[in-house]
């Protein structure tokens, strides 16, 4: 009977009715600045990855490779930074600062998926950078609709497995002690350290199958560009090597905030996760996902005449509209 007691105990508390997320900070005088500076990122992530979608799907000048899987990456980011900040904003004006056992799961899981598919976008923009640069002659038949559209399906189906596995390796462990999540949101690591049960299976998963769901686009990306390296040191010209080199300068600025922040933060025991990982999770969960539409336009001549062209056309529908209101207005 003691056994049976014992036992149901424990799979009372392994299943914690709900979690309580710490925050970026726990001051209360933080609370209202800190929802401030977030809800103008936000917003501004959702405006700038969504103009450089609409760009791209409306301009036929940016049909290509190159620019499907940015806009791509745009949708990726939104929904990547909508998975974490609506939560975080709305703890910012809450003294109830919880989550769900079931929406802990949802938010990690959703994490996982658009956080890995950014890792993968951002090596089809490499091997894309690639060819076109060491290839151009065969551009066009490397690069078809078809591969692109096969390179982004199992890049997805890997994205969505490769988080299953996390989340249910993490569903299976008791929490029997703190449910105080010393983090913004379900991150993976701070989870684990409230586990009472081993988490040592996890961690195994995390450092092998995890890192190589990590470094292998990584790599990809390595190998890239150093094969465009050598290409570009091959161009006689000046303003050829100058021209190539401003093709890839976005692109790698985008990688380099992307993985130099998770670099920091996952590649480390576990037992050294600490508190400034929080502000270095801030880096590619907000912050990235904000810049990349300023990244990838600024310094493309064809994005930046894409998104004139959009805007132009934005603001002669909503001149038209005005126009026919006002028309409607006076007729009554």
């Amino acid at each position: 009977m003691l056994s049976l007691g014992t036992s149901m105990g424990m799979s009372n508390l392994t299943r914690l009715p709900e979690f309580i997320l710490l925050g970026l900070s726990s001051r209360p005088e933080d609370q209202k600045p800190l929802f401030a500076l977030f809800l103008i990122m936000y917003v501004v992530t959702l405006m700038g990855n969504l103009l450089i979608i609409l760009a791209i799907r409306s301009d036929p000048q940016l049909q290509n490779p190159m620019y499907f899987f940015l806009s791509i990456l745009s949708f990726a980011d939104i929904c990547y930074t909508t998975v974490i900040v609506p939560k975080m904003l709305a703890n910012f004006l809450s003294e109830k600062k919880t989550i769900s056992y079931a929406a802990r799961l949802v938010q990690m899981y959703f994490f996982l998926v658009f956080g890995n598919m950014d890792s993968c976008l951002l090596a089809a923009m490499a091997i894309d950078h690639y060819v076109a640069i060491c290839n151009p002659l065969h551009y066009v038949t490397v690069m078809n609709h078809g591969r692109c559209m096969l390179l982004l399906a199992y890049s997805t189906a890997f994205c969505y497995l490769h988080s299953l596995l996390h989340v249910l390796l993490v569903n299976r462990l008791t929490f029997c002690a703190s449910n105080v999540i010393h983090h913004f949101f379900c991150d993976v690591n701070p989870v684990l350290k409230l586990a009472c049960s081993s988490t040592s299976v996890n961690e195994v998963v995390a450092m092998s199958e995890g890192l190589v769901s990590v470094m292998a686009p990584f790599v990809g990306i390595v190998i890239s560009y150093l094969r465009i390296l050598i290409a570009v040191l091959k161009i006689p010209s000046a303003a050829g090597k100058r021209k190539a080199f401003s093709t890839c300068s976005s692109h790698l600025t985008v990688v380099t905030l992307f993985y130099g922040s998770i670099c920091c933060v996952y590649f480390q025991p576990l037992s050294s996760y600490a508190v400034k990982d929080r502000i270095v999770t801030v880096n590619y969960t907000v912050l990235t996902p904000m810049l990349n539409p300023f990244i990838y336009s600024l310094r493309n001549k064809d994005m930046k005449q894409g998104l004139e062209k959009l805007l132009s056309r934005i603001k002669f529908q909503m001149n038209r509209l005005s126009t026919t209101n006002s028309n409607k207005i006076r007729g009554t």
